[in-house]
């Protein structure tokens, strides 16, 4: 994969990851329940995968892609699959659309839904386990998955966010939101990639001021669409947030200014790989496409 174009490694390292998800996954209808079908069709409906793109493209930064970065991969898409379902929910965003889709409480109903999502939940961090050759390893990518994922990260951003709910925010406030809701696992999934490849704290440090950035650049842009796009192109309701009276980046800064701090963003990222040839080009790729990309 080191040597593809972009959009060629983007489609390589998804159905790499889509491999690992479909052994992973229980097999549908299996157990007289709606479950393991809503599992798959949460998981398997059309993701950009930028998560495990991102893991990829780490380890490829710092060494080789190996089982342990499709352990580590799945996992972080696992837990964002599960995070859309219960995001979607009506005590959430009650969004019905989701990727052009009916969203899983749609699809399915409100109970399978919030036990696809705790499924999917536990199945991730099984997932890490998988792998038995590096324990030491093993060991640390759980702790960054639990971090992540946990109440030291999206969910305690969830909370925020939905606490932000009609409310004028500061810049710094809304960065505190999104840096947790979305960035944290965006970080963990390029540290998990990185350290299944064997990086050193140098390296690690880094990529994690690069996370942090692209983090934020992607709710940026999330914010930018959720103004600009149509809602065929972005799979789900143009202006969801607007009507939601959340608070955005575009809302704060302005549609202009908002499009000025994912550029700035970007120039961060890439300011972070200063220290890396050209095996981190994929990071360098995918920081472009998050603030380019039309959905």
């Amino acid at each position: 994969m080191r040597a593809l174009p972009f959009d060629d490694f983007v489609l390589a390292a998804r159905q790499r990851v889509d491999r690992r998800l479909d052994q992973a996954l229980p097999p549908a209808t299996t157990s007289g329940t709606q479950l393991q079908d809503a599992i798959r069709y949460s998981v398997f409906n059309g993701g950009k995968r930028i998560r495990p793109v991102l893991a990829y493209a780490a380890a490829q930064a710092v060494g080789d892609i190996s089982r342990l970065t499709d352990c580590a991969a799945a996992a972080v898409e696992m837990i964002h699959a599960y995070s859309l379902i219960h995001d979607d929910l009506p005590a959430m965003d009650n969004d019905d659309l989701r990727r052009g889709k009916p969203t899983c409480h749609i699809a399915f109903d409100e109970a399978t839904a919030i036990l696809a999502g705790d499924a999917l939940q536990t199945l991730a961090f099984e997932q890490l386990l998988a792998e038995q050759d590096a324990p030491q390893t093993t060991l640390q990518l759980l702790n960054i998955l639990c971090r992540a994922a946990g109440t030291e990260g999206m969910v305690l951003g969830q909370a925020l966010d939905i606490a932000a709910v009609d409310k004028i925010l500061t810049l710094e406030q809304l960065e505190q939101v999104h840096r947790h809701k979305t960035g944290a696992m965006i970080n963990a999934s390029i540290l998990m990639g990185a350290l299944s490849a064997g990086a050193t704290a140098a390296q690690l440090a880094a990529l994690t001021d690069y996370g942090s950035a692209i983090g934020l650049a992607f709710q940026v842009q999330d914010d930018i669409l959720d103004v600009t796009g149509a809602t065929d192109v972005i799979g789900k309701q143009q202006g969801a947030d607007l009507a939601l009276n959340k608070p955005t980046y575009v809302a704060l800064l302005g549609l202009d200014g908002a499009k000025d701090k994912a550029q700035e963003l970007h120039q961060a990222a890439l300011e972070a790989l200063h220290g890396f040839d050209e095996c981190a080009d994929q990071l360098r790729a995918v920081a472009h496409y998050i603030i380019s990309r039309g959905y």
